[in-house]
């Protein structure tokens, strides 16, 4: 089952920021380049930085996969994602989309909106990362059960102290545990300590 599924990320920001790319570069490192698919990929620089990563194509899905047989994965489906799910179709498509506090729901408003012919499914509801969205997605895939994958919610990071006061940042997301610990985007614990600061907003296209 899935040998021929491509996992397809939608970008739906206006820039590919650092805590973006880490997350797109985790995604690529759990489903593999080959299966891996960006779409809506406007700039040839993004294009270009993207390519060692997997497929990129300029073009929505909703263009790219014309005709085809996708799945969406969206937090307010009605329905959750089972292996039962991948037996009949091409893509499973994943909005790229940096996460809300509190959600705004932006995946049915920005990509389940505009595939009206897909099937949609959620992930129990949770707000979950990019990455941790494909790594559950893919698990289900392989044959695991959706409610036999544990999540764990509001973890938090401790930054550096400053001037002598302890400081600490709470992702409010969910998180898949593997091996009974968060799977954390590699990379993101250290941006957020000493990166973020300078500007994540911006994008990498403004350095």
């Amino acid at each position: 089952m899935g040998k021929s599924i491509a996992f397809v990320i939608e970008h739906l920001e206006p820039v590919i920021s650092h805590w973006m790319l880490l997350e797109y570069r985790h995604a690529s490192r759990i489903v593999g380049s080959h299966r891996l698919v960006f779409t809506n990929i406007a700039r040839s620089r993004w294009r270009r930085m993207l390519e060692p990563l997997g497929r990129v194509m300029e073009e929505s899905v909703a263009e790219a996969y014309k005709g085809r047989r996708l799945l969406v994965l969206d937090p307010t489906a009605d329905t959750l994602l089972s292996p039962h799910d991948y037996e009949d179709v091409d893509a499973v498509v994943v909005g790229g989309i940096m996460g809300d506090h509190p959600p705004r729901h932006r995946t049915r408003s920005l990509l389940t909106s505009r595939l009206r012919n897909s099937s949609t499914r959620s992930l129990g509801g949770r707000q979950l990362s990019i990455d941790g969205a494909i790594y559950v997605a893919y698990m289900v895939m392989q044959g695991s059960e959706l409610h036999s994958i544990p999540l764990v919610e509001d973890v938090e990071i401790r930054l550096p102290e400053l001037q002598g006061v302890e400081r600490s940042i709470r992702l409010p997301y969910a998180y898949p545990l593997v091996d009974g610990r968060p799977l954390i985007t590699p990379g993101l614990e250290e941006y957020l300590r000493n990166m973020m600061p300078y500007g994540e907003a911006l994008g990498l296209d403004k350095y």
